[in-house]
Formats: structure tokens, C-alpha cells, sequence
């Protein structure tokens, strides 16, 4: 007997493959790559990795500017776009953190494990926080502290992936620079979201909505 496969809706399916979330799963599927990459070391490895999260750093810019201008911004959309860039520099943070050091195969912990810890952490309670005020009622927009953190954490990362000179430019020092920025300016945002979601429960001041963004 030949049962035919179920099939999704005319406008469920459009809804699925806008030209936003395409470049959304395009991020996504650069996440095991990267990781591939950066699971030894070696100049030629890294630069490729470096400029792979460059071009997931533009797909991010791209999927976002074509929601708003064309008014296709969907709800797996909202989902998927910031998991897709939490993926991709928890990714590299972790690799960068675990990758061995030349000829030793002892890690190098290119970055402090527990500034990795501390990031995820971080992204971990505000995730969990967003969740549980959806449940309250409450909407939770994105901020623009949340958005500097994510051009912030950007640029380091594509910095730690170079990690050495080019041009006279000490990329892992540029790196390291801008991943202090970005921490700071993440747990300075954490706080003010768990501040919001306290007024708003308490009544004290009513939920603002705000276009979606990284948080």
C-alpha cells in the first residue's frame, strides 16, 4: 500500500524557505564546518575559519535587512536567528578555548575557559529569563546594549580565529580586546534585562516590544 508522504502547507512551506531564513540555515550549516576547521591548528586552517564566521557575520546582516524591507519576518525566523548566532560564536569561542597548541597537542587555551564559561553563562540566564517572561505575558525586546555586544563579540572572534600578525595588526591582541568589551557590555545587559522583567512583574513598568534582535 503507497501512502504519500505528508506535506506541508502551500503557505507554511513559503513562510519556511523566505529568503531570510535560508540565510539563516546557511549560518547554521557553517557551524559544524568551522568546527572542523578548528579542531587543529595552522594559519591557512584558521584563516579560512576566520573568514567563514566573517561570511556568517554578513548573512546575519543580510537576513535581517531583507525581513524589514520586504516585511517577511516570521516567527521560526525570530527563533532561529538568534539561536543561529549563538551557535556559531559559542562554537568558536569553545574550539578556540580547546584548540592544542602546535606540535604538543596539549591545548593552549587561546582564550581562558572560564571567560568561555562566563559568556555562555551569560547567554544560558538570558535565554532561560526571555523564556520565562514569555511565559509571564511579558515581551522582551532586544536592546541596543544586547546589539553592540553581538558586533563586539564579532569582531573579536574574527580576530582570536586569525590570532596572528598580518600587516603589522596583532589580531589576538585586537581579538582579546574586543571580547573584554563584549563580556562587559553582555553582563551589564543581563542585569538590565533581569531588572526589566523584576519592574515588569511588579507592575512598576509596562513591557516594551522592540523589533527582534540579538539579545
Amino acid at each position: 500500500m503507497n501512502v504519500d508522504a505528508p506535506r506541508l502547507p502551500l503557505r507554511t512551506a513559503s513562510l519556511l524557505w523566505t529568503a531570510p531564513n535560508v540565510l539563516t540555515f546557511f549560518r547554521i550549516a557553517l557551524v559544524p564546518l568551522l568546527v572542523y576547521l578548528l579542531r587543529g591548528p595552522g594559519r591557512l586552517t584558521e584563516a579560512i575559519a576566520a573568514f567563514l564566521f566573517l561570511l556568517a557575520a554578513l548573512t546575519d546582516y543580510f537576513d535581517g535587512y531583507l525581513a524589514r524591507k520586504h516585511g517577511i519576518v516570521t516567527t521560526l525566523g525570530k527563533f532561529l536567528d538568534p539561536l543561529a548566532d549563538k551557535l556559531i560564536v559559542v562554537s568558536a569561542l569553545v574550539m578556540l578555548a580547546a584548540m592544542p597548541c602546535p606540535g604538543t597537542g596539549e591545548p593552549c587555551a587561546r582564550i581562558p575557559p572560564w571567560l568561555v564559561v562566563l559568556i555562555v553563562g551569560r547567554e544560558l540566564a538570558v535565554t532561560g529569563l526571555r523564556s520565562i517572561a514569555s511565559g509571564e505575558g511579558i515581551t522582551l525586546g532586544a536592546e541596543e546594549l544586547g546589539k553592540y555586544k553581538m558586533i563586539f563579540q564579532t569582531f573579536a572572534v574574527f580576530g582570536l580565529l586569525l590570532n596572528y600578525r598580518y600587516l603589522f595588526v596583532d589580531f589576538h591582541a585586537g581579538g582579546m580586546y574586543f571580547l573584554w568589551i563584549s563580556v562587559l557590555l553582555g553582563l551589564w545587559s543581563a542585569v538590565d534585562y533581569h531588572v526589566r522583567v523584576y519592574r515588569a512583574v511588579r507592575g512598576t513598568s509596562p513591557p516594551v516590544d522592540s523589533p527582534p534582535g540579538p539579545p
